[in-house]
């Protein structure tokens, strides 16, 4: 299949544009929560780090392993499960997954010595997955005029879950013990797959490729998609400066410069979910031909919310409200980019859905990684100022990207 150089939505094929259904509300409802609960597992961990490691005897200096060892079975997902969505069928490999998940919350809550745990933590990240195949089922159930609408409801659920995620662990472990969190989530998986048993349609992909073949194909999909090849690298470098900015802040925020106990870091990550707002409105744009214009705002809302954080000195309550406001546009402007790029490759084919969101995912988490590890080296260094800077420099490259973009006449 050929492509152009624009991210224009493409046009889909007539069968396609026959045979999409209707999305009722209480279902896109259903499949936006189911993305956000599920989504939040490889989160719950971050914060309880240090108790995890001090409780199963895992060194201190290993504890990173904790969070790592989730992102490394998600990254594996989305390269080697993902591309399920298109050869089996979708209800079933997605109940497979979440059953995946909750066994691993599980072990994870009963681990008493490290190697369990961190099995466990892998196990995690690999039945996570089920969101992203959660989310081109979602795009094929929908008519292409409504496409973008419901990618951004569906993802507006995801970004919750991800930004409530940490707050949540947080406060559960406060008044509980950490493997609370992991037994409790593993109960919401059970009571959520049983409603998505009942409430998701069937969906037999059609094709005529093995696995093997199917991940082969993935290479070239990305050797020859241009939408695709454009679309994740703008959400690389936007969630390269996201990781970055949310690795930093906390540690920002526990320095002498704001002095903010944890409490107070964790109702500062909530500001952020005002940024899943975004998620409809980019939806809507898209489906209006509008995809240009919102990414290109998305790009520079995160370029604006690193710089505004410098304007003033740090320390001041103006610099702290600052920082929360450029934490809910840098949010914005992240989820904007993120739902029209879905918006975009999803329009490529009907039958190349899973597999391009998953080279799509597997290379926005990557610019993640990243960005974390950037941001952590470039406080250490520098502070805030240079951490700040090394941030915006992040969309300013994917805006320079962009500029290279054709456009229709």
């Amino acid at each position: 299949m050929t492509s152009t150089s624009s991210t224009a939505d493409p046009v889909p094929s007539a069968g396609e544009t026959a045979r999409a259904p209707g999305l009722s509300a209480g279902l896109t409802f259903i499949m936006a929560a189911a993305c956000g609960l599920i989504a939040a597992n490889l989160y719950y961990a971050q914060p309880l780090a240090g108790p995890i490691a001090e409780a199963i005897g895992l060194p201190l200096h290993a504890s990173g392993l904790i969070v790592t060892l989730t992102q490394i079975g998600y990254g594996l997902g989305l390269f080697f499960l993902v591309p399920l969505g298109d050869l089996v069928e979708n209800r079933k490999l997605i109940l497979i997954m979440m059953g995946v998940v909750t066994v691993a919350l599980v072990a994870a809550g009963l681990a008493t010595t490290p190697l369990p745990f961190l099995a466990a933590s892998l196990s995690i990240g690999l039945g996570a997955v089920a969101v992203q195949m959660i989310v081109p089922f979602a795009a094929g159930l929908a008519p292409d005029h409504a496409r973008g609408k419901v990618v951004g409801n569906v993802m507006s659920g995801l970004m919750v879950g991800i930004m409530l995620a940490r707050p949540i662990s947080s406060l559960v472990a406060r008044f509980g013990s950490w493997h609370t969190i992991f037994f409790l989530s593993a109960a919401v998986m059970v009571v959520l797959a049983a409603v998505l048993a009942r409430n998701l349609p069937r969906r037999v992909p059609k094709t005529d490729l093995g696995y093997v073949a199917l991940i082969g194909s993935m290479g070239r999909l990305l050797a020859t998609q241009k939408v695709l090849q454009r679309r994740a690298a703008y959400q690389a470098f936007q969630f390269s400066a996201f990781s970055l900015f949310w690795t930093v802040t906390p540690l920002y925020l526990a320095s002498p410069a704001f002095g903010l106990t944890q409490t107070g870091i964790a109702l500062f990550a909530l500001a952020g979910v005002a940024g899943a707002i975004a998620s409809p409105i980019a939806g809507r744009l898209a489906d209006r031909g509008f995809s240009g214009p919102a990414t290109a705002f998305g790009l520079s809302s995160v370029l604006a919310a690193f710089l505004m954080t410098l304007v003033v000195p740090e320390g001041s309550w103006i610099a702290l409200t600052l920082l929360t406001l450029a934490a809910i546009l840098l949010d914005f402007g992240v989820t904007t980019t993120l739902v029209t790029g879905q918006r975009a490759i999803f329009g490529l084919g009907a039958e190349l859905r899973s597999r391009l969101n998953g080279l799509f995912m597997a290379i926005f988490f990557t610019g993640g990684a990243i960005g974390s590890a950037v941001g952590a080296y470039s406080y250490a260094h520098g502070g805030w100022m240079t951490a700040a800077l090394v941030g915006a420099a992040l969309p300013t490259a994917a805006l320079l990207v962009f500029l290279t973009e054709k456009r229709k006449r």
